[in-house]
Formats: structure tokens, sequence, C-alpha cells
């Protein structure tokens, strides 16, 4: 299990108080934070064995320094079978709809204030499998663990969701903004395939802005 008290659970702190201006400025309950959305998503997961990887923005917040919040909590399964369903539901979330290669919920009534934070599963897409084979389980506030993605995975992610074509194009570029922040903390993962496909993805966002 990984345990950096200084850097995980600090960032996750951030974040945390990141969410609470956010709501305050949205004229919303300072309360307003994905901790409790977490804990319970963490709580299903951990109690129905699911292999599963803490993915998307949390998961960068945790494993970069430059501090950021996010509004949804997104979570990698190797199969949408693997979701804990029936689990979910009897716990309050309800089940937002299916996409091609992610299934939606939002949080129970109450778990984070007024707001109902967005749950996201990806699936039985690319990178999910090594994703979740990969994950750490990490430490990441007082009794709150969770499986979070290995920088590696992340930038594997992050590069097939900034090359999705039917992806808004400021999502696609805050996905290679994610790359980049991950390539600076670990300078050991600018290789020189995700270089190239780095390359690769930004000149499509490139034309398609020319157009």
């Amino acid at each position: 299990m990984t345990t950096v008290p200084e850097t995980v659970q600090s960032r996750v702190a951030v974040g945390f108080r990141l969410d609470s201006l956010w709501a305050e400025t949205m004229s919303s309950d300072p309360s307003d934070t994905k901790e409790g959305p977490l804990r319970l998503v963490a709580e299903l997961l951990n109690r129905a064995g699911v292999a599963y990887a803490l993915i998307g923005g949390v998961a960068i917040q945790i494993r970069t320094t430059e501090p950021r919040t996010t509004l949804d909590i997104d979570i990698a399964v190797p199969q949408f079978a693997d979701i804990p369903r029936d689990a979910l539901l009897a716990a309050g979330f309800d089940h937002v709809g299916r996409h091609e290669h992610s299934d939606n919920w939002r949080a129970p009534p109450g778990c984070s204030g007024g707001v109902r934070t967005a749950v996201q599963f990806s699936a039985e897409d690319v990178g999910i499998n090594d994703a979740v084979a990969h994950a750490e389980l990490t430490d990441l506030a007082h009794g709150l663990q969770m499986r979070v993605a290995i920088p590696a995975d992340l930038i594997v992610l992050k590069l097939a969701a900034a090359a999705e074509p039917r992806r808004r194009p400021s999502k696609r570029q805050h996905d290679l903004a994610d790359v980049i922040a991950l390539m600076e903390e670990y300078p050991g993962l600018r290789t020189p395939e995700t270089l190239s496909r780095l390359r690769d993805v930004r000149g499509a966002l490139q034309a398609l802005d020319d157009v």
C-alpha cells in the first residue's frame, strides 16, 4: 500500500478545500466536496471486491503538485459487469446513463451537501485494463483508501481521451495539459514513444482549429 501523507493526503485536502471555494463561488453549500462521495464509492467497491482504479481529475490531483480540483469522480473497471450496480442503487446512487465506454451515476442526495457529485465508470477501452492492474492502494485521507492509477497509465488514458474526436476540443486540450503536467512531475515518462504520441494528438487538434 502506498502511503505518503505529506504529499498525497495534503493534495487531496487541498482539492476538498478548492471544492468548498467553488461551492461558495456558486452560492452553494461550502460542505459540497467530493469527500463524502469518494468515501462511499471506495467503501462499496472495496466491500464488493471489485478490481478498479481511480483515474481522471482526482487521480491527476494526487499524482501532480499543482493544486487543482474537478467536479467528477472517475473510476476505471475492466468490464461494465464489474460495476456493483445493486450496491450503488441500494446506497442511493442514481444511474444517469450508459455511453460506449462509460457508465454514469450521481451520488446520493446529501452525500456532498446540495450537489450530487457525478461518478463515471470507464470500462472496455484503451488502457483501462493496465490502469486497473497497476493501480496502487493509497491512503487519501483519514480512513479513506482507494486504488489509484499510476502516472504512466494516466498518461495513456489522457492521450486516448485527447485523441477522441467526439470529445469537446476544450476537454481534449485539458487532457493534453494533464499529460504535460505528468511528464513534468515524472521526467522518466518523457519517452520518445509518448512524446511522438503527444505530437500526433496535438497536431490533430491544431488541424481541427485550422478548419
